[in-house]
């Protein structure tokens, strides 16, 4: 089956329901597609079902700005997200556009039809060939296939179950079972409260290395006094541009005063543990937001840590045994349950290798410009969140900068952009910074690179960004636009 399309959208997460609401109200001549190889939409809050999985970033910024979150929770639960993902396809009728089961197996430029051949498998396990305008990769950059998963030594010696949060299983019952949480970052944080409360006998969060974790409070007050006496679109506006602010002066305190903004937040952890679980475990060696800050709703992290029912330790694996984990201090985790909340596995749109005329495409060797499309690559654009923001702050920026570039296409005619790339930009960093995180150190050889100064360089800074795009020109001497020569059309309906 062959199928002629505009604009298709990898993937119906985060990015690609909001991608698609952007371009309905702004490019409302354009055509679009989904394509989505899960059953239903929603991307990471589809997949993950963890017990406690929620957001790591305050609601009012992880909202979309055309969609008010209009819940008190500064942090939400899974299947809150989930609902309003819902409630965004249901207003924006997205259900029909998204094309459910279906898998990308390849996508090629043909330079001469200045199209995209896209290999498809659908839900019926058919192959399918679809031609694209223009292609806009939605995808994230993690596998859904398979997290992170170190080879831990003897790991087959455990007699108890060892799951990754990635794939939790439904049902699964851990009342009365010991369980040990290896990690520390934000999935570790939020399973250990949630399976304490939930009936685990006792839960153990095993770290290589502390990490920096604030507790916020889990209702906006503020925010639920404003809604009573102003409109609520103009209450979730001023939430949302406060609480950017304040993230956004939290990071730069870290880059200009990092001894001082360590010293704030360790005070207040060591307020939060009452002197009755060691510093230890809380004290990084490295400074703030050299790797991603996690946080925890009113405490709940250390309220379980104090309780007793969970606990801490800071230690490495020497190996597992048939009831737990030996550590190399020589203690041993006596456990039933082994849960490895070790990290993502990184690729970029969705792990298929796409190509230019045939040639294979290496994204690793590629910059982004304006931090949205890859260079050398005519008519495709892809939304990756920030590291240090919500995601969904990338998403409606970048999108309405795709729109208005479509459009700037539209009123000129042209078939065809590209962002010239300059190769003496070209930086060892990826687009994702120059966090030491472990999952984006993995992601050096799959991730675009930064470059040295503007257009290629990536801020991470949302309030500069939001200036930068909405002001953006489209003729400048980076973007090549072309237009079908006569020759070309005839090539084209020769496919046709």
């Amino acid at each position: 089956m062959e199928k002629h399309l505009d604009i298709l959208i990898i993937g119906a997460g985060i990015s690609g329901l909001g991608m698609a609401a952007h371009l309905l109200k702004n490019c409302p001549k354009r055509q679009l597609d989904i394509i989505e190889r899960r059953e239903s939409f929603g991307g990471t809050w589809d997949l993950f079902k963890y017990p406690g999985i929620r957001s790591d970033s305050d609601m009012s910024t992880f909202g979309f700005n055309f969609k008010p979150w209009q819940q008190s929770n500064v942090l939400a639960d899974g299947a809150s997200i989930k609902g309003y993902l819902s409630e965004v396809v249901d207003e924006y009728q997205l259900k029909d556009k998204i094309h459910f089961q279906h898998r990308l197996l390849a996508a090629n430029y043909d330079s001469q039809l200045k199209k995209w051949i896209v290999q498809i498998k659908d839900a019926e396990q058919q192959p399918q060939t679809w031609i694209a305008n223009f292609v806009i990769g939605c995808t994230g950059y993690y596998n859904y296939d398979q997290g992170f998963q170190p080879d831990f030594p003897n790991q087959k010696a455990f007699q108890g179950s060892v799951i990754h949060p990635q794939f939790w299983p439904e049902n699964f019952d851990y009342t009365d079972k010991k369980v040990v949480i290896i990690g520390s970052g934000a999935t570790a944080i939020t399973l250990v409260p949630a399976l304490a409360k939930g009936g685990a006998a006792h839960v153990t969060m095993l770290q290589r290395s502390p990490t920096y974790i604030a507790s916020i409070p889990s209702i906006d007050f503020v925010y639920d006094k404003m809604r009573k006496i102003l409109p609520e679109e103009m209450a979730y506006k001023f939430t949302r541009e406060r609480n950017i602010r304040t993230q956004r002066a939290i990071y730069l305190l870290a880059q200009k005063q990092p001894k001082l903004l360590r010293k704030f937040l360790l005070k207040l952890i060591k307020m939060q543990l009452k002197d009755q679980v060691d510093m230890k475990h809380f004290t990084p060696s490295y400074n703030p937001w050299d790797q991603r800050l996690c946080v925890v709703p009113d405490g709940d992290l250390f309220e379980m840590l104090r309780s007793g029912h969970a606990s801490v330790e800071t230690d490495q694996i020497e190996q597992f045994t048939e009831t737990g984990i030996q550590l190399k201090s020589g203690q041993h985790l006596d456990a039933d349950i082994i849960v490895s909340a070790t990290g993502l596995e990184i690729q970029i749109l969705g792990g298929v290798q796409a190509t230019l005329d045939r040639i294979p495409l290496d994204t690793s060797k590629h910059m982004l410009y304006q931090g949205i499309m890859l260079s050398d690559v005519p008519n495709m654009a892809m939304i990756i969140g920030y590291v240090n923001a919500s995601w969904t702050l990338k998403v409606d920026i970048a999108a309405d900068y795709i729109c208005r570039l479509i459009n700037y296409m539209d009123e000129h005619h042209y078939d065809q952009v590209t962002a010239q790339g300059d190769p003496t930009e070209l930086m060892d960093d990826t687009v994702m910074g120059s966090l030491s995180s472990g999952y984006i150190a993995r992601a050096v050889d799959v991730m675009p690179k930064q470059g040295k100064h503007a257009p290629w360089k990536i801020s991470n800074n949302y309030l500069l960004d939001r200036k930068t795009l909405k002001h953006a020109r489209f003729d400048d001497a980076v973007l090549q636009f072309e237009k079908h020569t006569n020759e070309d059309l005839g090539q084209s309906k020769k496919v046709s």
